[in-house]
């Protein structure tokens, strides 16, 4: 269920989301932070199983949705551990009003994870703000739905033309058209990008992509390269 990834974080694959017809793999992460505190990164669905390797690791006390389309499980954690502090990246307050959140999520790591986790929001982007992080000691960035990257085969019929269009299928992880396109404000996008470029990268974790487990700083330059 949980894989480790790196020193002091582990992920774990959940089940397939149907969104608008397209099939997405989902995709979460925890960070053990020190003293045993552990964040939790775009959580998925909750079963026995899942909830026994967590709680064989330590106590939840920081579930983190991280953009405004990743938030189909937020309320689950939130019953499930009551204690902990729920963050709500921007945008996201407004979709889910049935959930009470403890926090936002801005360009400053909050004080449970500081020192551990450095974060930034890539703003700028009309279908929405993704708060993108990097766990300094495993060296791995965390993005969302900012790259993705789908094997062939993945998607069929028109679905696949569309995948293919969006660059969902492209050799390699890649921003997805839509998500170039919508980024009206490119000026604030790339300050954004400078600061992740900026962290010792090397490995890169997506919510809908295999994981990038070497060179990951040149890996986001290649995929940000439109943009840079």
């Amino acid at each position: 269920m949980l894989q480790p990834f790196g020193d002091e974080i582990w992920i774990a694959d959940g089940p397939i989301a149907d969104i608008a017809g397209f099939r997405y793999p989902t995709r979460m992460a925890v960070i053990r932070l020190p003293g045993g505190a552990l964040f939790i990164w775009s959580p998925g669905a909750l079963c026995d199983e899942l909830r026994a390797a967590v709680d064989a690791l330590g106590e939840v006390r920081h579930v983190i949705a991280p953009n405004a389309l990743h938030h189909l499980f937020i309320g689950e954690w939130q019953a499930a551990y009551p204690a902990a502090r729920l963050y709500a990246a921007p945008r996201l307050r407004e979709r889910r009003k049935d959930i009470v959140f403890d926090g936002d999520l801005d360009d400053s790591p909050a004080p449970g994870w500081s020192g551990e986790i450095d974060q930034v929001v890539v703003r700028g982007n009309v279908i929405t703000s993704e708060v993108v992080f990097f766990h300094r000691k495993s060296r791995t960035v965390i993005f969302t739905d900012l790259i993705q990257h789908f094997t062939p085969g993945w998607f069929s019929g028109w679905r696949a033309v569309v995948a293919r269009w969006d660059l969902m299928t492209a050799p390699e992880p890649a921003v997805p058209r839509k998500f170039r396109m919508a980024f009206l404000d490119r000026r604030t996008a790339r300050a954004a990008l400078q600061r992740i470029l900026a962290w010792p990268a090397e490995k890169v974790l997506m919510a809908h992509a295999a994981p990038i487990e070497a060179d990951g700083r040149a890996f986001i330059a290649r995929a940000f390269a439109w943009l840079i």
